[in-house]
C-alpha cells in the first residue's frame, strides 16, 4: 500500500467516483463544488483503517480543499474542486468523459 497522502485521497475519491459511475457536483455562488466519498468508503477502498484518514481530512480542510457540511457530507471548495478536476483532466479524461459527457466536462474545466 502507498503512503497516505493529500493527492493519495483525492485520486482516490476520482477512482471511486469512476467505479460507481457517479459524480455529484453542486454549482453554487459561482464556486463548482464536488462531494466527495466517505471517509469510511475512502478508507475501505485504500485498505486501510478508517481513522487512517481522519488526519488527512483535517489538513484538507486547514489547506481549503474540502469542507464538511452537516447532513450532506464532504464538498470541495473552489481550490479542492480545481484540483480534482486538473486530477480528472491529468489522468481520467476519457473515463470521466464517459460519466459526464466531454461537453460538461470541457465546460467545468473553462469554470475552474
Amino acid at each position: 500500500m502507498a503512503a497516505l497522502s493529500v493527492d493519495l485521497l483525492f485520486d482516490a475519491a476520482v477512482r471511486i467516483q469512476l467505479l460507481e459511475r457517479s459524480i455529484t457536483i453542486a454549482f453554487a455562488d459561482n464556486t463548482i463544488r464536488i462531494k466527495f466519498p466517505t471517509t469510511r468508503r475512502l478508507a475501505e477502498f485504500l485498505d486501510v483503517p478508517h481513522y487512517y484518514v481522519l488526519p488527512y481530512f483535517a489538513m484538507m480542510e486547514e489547506e481549503e480543499l474540502v469542507t464538511r457540511a452537516e447532513r450532506v457530507g464532504i464538498l470541495t471548495t473552489a481550490k479542492g474542486s480545481r484540483k480534482m478536476i486538473e486530477l480528472m483532466q491529468a489522468k481520467y479524461r476519457k473515463e470521466i468523459g464517459v460519466i459526464l459527457g466531454k461537453e460538461v466536462f470541457d465546460d467545468l474545466l473553462r469554470r475552474c
